[in-house]
């Protein structure tokens, strides 16, 4: 069977916390096609299928936990074989970014709900060669060049 013949597969990334509560708002996209989910490894149990280190730009651990994640995503992605990577941010989604830029696929970016009125890091970060940037408010257009106005997750 080529990747022609089958169902589109789904990358479905994101942090922990509201990130991650509003990437499983697309479960419908994982029933209908064929994907999984990544988040970051907490207290919480959660029900992705792959779980990497948390991290964020104000750790000090930040690279070494950003290689050991890239390490990480590159297994994941050699496994799993998406075709689309799709996130709600944030550093945990940047290997998988870095991937789907490297391999030509895909890339769907949602940015938080949680910010009506400025730009994010990684929304700056990841817009560049996103396929498809869509934003939760009105009010975050004007901040970025791609951004199409998409709706609420919740």
């Amino acid at each position: 069977m080529s990747k022609y013949d089958r169902a589109p597969r789904l990358c479905l990334v994101s942090s922990s916390g509201g990130h991650w509560e509003q990437l499983q708002k697309l479960q419908p996209l994982i029933d209908k096609y064929d994907g999984f989910y990544v988040t970051e490894k907490t207290q919480f149990p959660e029900n992705a299928k792959y779980f990497m280190i948390q991290t964020d730009l104000k750790d000090k651990l930040m690279l070494p936990k950003m290689i050991v994640n890239g390490v990480r995503a590159m297994r994941i992605w050699f496994k799993e074989r998406p075709d689309f990577v799709i996130t709600t941010g944030t550093m945990v989604a940047y290997p998988f970014y870095l991937m789907a830029v490297l391999f030509n696929k895909k890339f769907v970016f949602i940015e938080t709900f949680g910010r009506a009125n400025m730009a994010t890091t990684a929304g700056k970060m990841m817009e560049k060669h996103s396929d498809l940037f869509i934003v939760q408010w009105e009010t975050q257009v004007k901040h970025y060049k791609k951004a199409i106005y998409g709706g609420c997750l919740y």
